[in-house]
């Protein structure tokens, strides 16, 4: 199979916050190069890199807000987030664990630190996507699954490390995600000099952000931690190396829905006449009631 090349690697752009909780590096679709077209059906990534909150007894997040037409996936790798969303959906993500909530017709949500990590305080990393949903599924039925780590698919690769499959595939070992289109989303978790192969079909788009350690691409380029990688549209294969420490890589490879995008705030249509009946929806209750 041919090899999978990188069309570019980004560096994280200066940090800003969403509500006072969430300290992030947008990425997509914030970056020329990035845009939710590109990268579908990746419509949002932003990277909390490593930040130390200080211990308060009011924890820091993002108040109620509504969302439509997508799902969002919170990964936390340090620290610990706690949702409630207006469906019933909710709970605590610790170190490790994942929350994939689909919006899909509209629910009103939450997140922030949880309670007793938050009186500590400490360090915070995290990464939360935005999954596009097709326009046949974008007025669904809200779901929400809480994916612990125990839970994740883990391929052993013997002295390399191993890689933790969160959604899709990796050779053969599928992850517990449910997902409404074809991706792939998972974590390589390698060793110092520890090496994978990564085999995704050419025209999905791939990407891969460096969360600890720097790592070699196919033998050849390097990428830092915090950096974000994006590989061509051709090719299959590809190579990850942990070149001088351990290292933790977020892979993610997903099909094009390939249908217009519309998007406007909290809500990810196919057109304007949708985006003005999402918030005609939310503004008359339909979305549900959820407590601040």
């Amino acid at each position: 199979m041919a090899t999978k090349k990188i069309e570019i690697v980004v560096s994280p752009r200066p940090a800003h916050f969403v509500g006072d909780g969430f300290r992030v590096h947008n990425f997509i679709p914030g970056i020329s190069g990035l845009d939710m077209k590109r990268m579908d059906p990746f419509i949002m990534l932003d990277y909390n890199s490593k930040f130390h909150f200080n211990g308060s007894d009011r924890p820091r997040g993002v108040g109620v807000h509504p969302h439509r037409g997508f799902e969002t996936v919170t990964i936390a790798y340090s620290g610990k987030v706690e949702h409630h969303d207006s469906a019933g959906g909710g709970g605590i993500i610790g170190e490790g664990d994942v929350q994939w909530m689909t919006a899909a017709k509209g629910v009103l949500h939450k997140e922030y630190h949880e309670t007793e990590w938050a009186k500590e305080g400490g360090i915070f990393q995290m990464v939360q996507l935005w999954v596009n949903l097709p326009a046949k599924d974008k007025m669904s039925c809200p779901k929400y699954q809480a994916i612990e780590n125990a839970a994740m698919e883990k391929v052993d690769l013997g002295e390399n490390g191993y890689v933790e499959v969160i959604a899709g595939e990796y050779n053969g070992h599928k992850g517990p995600a449910s997902t409404f289109t074809p991706l792939h989303m998972m974590n390589a978790k390698l060793k110092t000099g520890g090496k994978a192969e990564f085999n995704f079909p050419a025209h999905f788009n791939t990407a891969a952000l460096v969360i600890e350690g720097s790592i070699i691409i196919n033998g050849e380029e390097t990428a830092k931690s915090d950096h974000f990688v994006l590989f061509k549209n051709e090719g299959e294969t590809f190579t990850i190396e942990a070149k001088e420490e351990d290292a933790v890589v977020l892979i993610i490879s997903g099909e094009p829905i390939n249908e217009p995008i519309y998007p406007h705030g909290p809500f990810v249509m196919n057109s304007r006449e949708e985006i003005m009946q999402a918030f005609e929806d939310f503004n008359t209750g339909k979305f549900g009631y959820l407590e601040d």
